[in-house]
């Protein structure tokens, strides 16, 4: 199972600058730094990508433990990434940004997310049978 979630970490990471990539370079929105830094940004994207990456290791550990003590592992594993998701997406507006900047954010947060939950979900079905 491990295997699959270094390799959702990596996935993750690649989404988060994609996304920026996209929004930023594509959308014109200044994401994480001002416009005048590219399409990029600065190493605030890097940051948000290694942080996805980390998360999605943390992500991994409480599954393996979910799926050793719990009963209806993946019930609890997409209760809890789905609320986790939820805060992630309500967070960018409890900061001080543009509004197009904060949607943006919420928006990168919920597909990272579902990616989160969906990948690691069935990394987790692939691991049990």
């Amino acid at each position: 199972m491990w295997a699959g979630g270094i390799g959702t970490a990596v996935v993750m990471a690649l989404l988060i600058v994609v996304a920026i990539l996209l929004v930023r370079g594509v959308f014109g929105i200044p994401v994480l730094a001002p416009a005048r830094e590219g399409a990029y940004g600065t190493a605030n994207t890097t940051t948000y990508a290694l942080a996805a990456a980390g998360i999605t290791l943390l992500a991994t550990a409480l599954l393996h433990l979910l799926l050793e003590f719990m009963p209806s592992p993946l019930t609890f594993f997409y209760w809890i990434t789905a609320l986790a998701t939820a805060a992630a997406v309500i967070l960018p507006f409890t900061v001080s940004a543009e509004h197009n900047a904060q949607i943006a954010t919420a928006a990168i947060n919920l597909v990272a997310g579902v990616c989160l939950t969906s990948v690691l979900g069935s990394v987790a079905t692939g691991s049990v049978r």
